[in-house]
């Protein structure tokens, strides 16, 4: 059975109706507009039952950064966009999922537990090619303009161990239950 990944979430409300759908919950902490401080991330963390893991998502961070975060909030893996240090993969703390653009000649790194493909602008709400092969090792989340619409159709082309959505599951840049509840059903009607 496909998991579910909502991220981006900033609301406490939205964090704890998530919490009933979701298998994980992303929190953004590289610039965005769904940018969380670890503060900030530290107080929804507490509104997340034991049985829903926290996934914190960085773009290039530092090990400083990820470790702090891991630390803070209780991260349960981390999620990495961009050129990152090797020390950070070398000397991670919990398992890591490695964010590339579907169809890049980007290498995955061998110490990457999982892999994410996305649309080349993470975030963008744009879908890439679901005609491109995706063909790893490790357990594979897809994301990119997954909605309520569209997420049967990747789960039944690529079979992924994960679907993560963000702008899918929004309405006028806030995260919408209506949404949230709709693209659960889906990815469970699909099995």
């Amino acid at each position: 059975m496909t998991r579910i990944k909502f991220c981006g979430l900033k609301r406490a409300e939205d964090v704890r109706y998530a919490a009933r759908l979701a298998d994980y919950i992303g929190f953004v902490f590289a610039p965005s507009k769904r940018q969380v401080t670890v503060t900030e991330a530290a107080r929804l963390r507490t509104e997340i039952p034991e049985t829903v893991q926290v996934v914190g998502v960085f773009v290039s961070p530092t090990k400083q950064e990820v470790e702090e975060a891991v630390e803070q909030v209780g991260l349960d893996f981390i999620q990495l966009h961009g050129p990152v240090a090797d020390e950070v993969y070398h000397e991670k703390q919990v398992p890591v999922i490695q964010a590339l653009a579907a169809g890049s000649q980007a290498m995955i790194h061998p110490e990457a537990d999982y892999v994410l493909f996305d649309a080349p602008e993470a975030g963008s709400g744009q879908t890439f090619d679901w005609t491109t092969e995706l063909q790893i090792d490790q357990p594979m989340f897809v994301a990119g303009g997954l909605n309520p619409d569209n997420v049967k159709q990747v789960i039944k082309r690529y079979e992924p161990f994960a679907v993560d959505v963000s702008s899918g599951i929004e309405t006028d840049g806030q995260k919408d239950q209506t949404k949230m509840q709709a693209f659960h059903d889906a990815v469970k009607e699909t099995f």
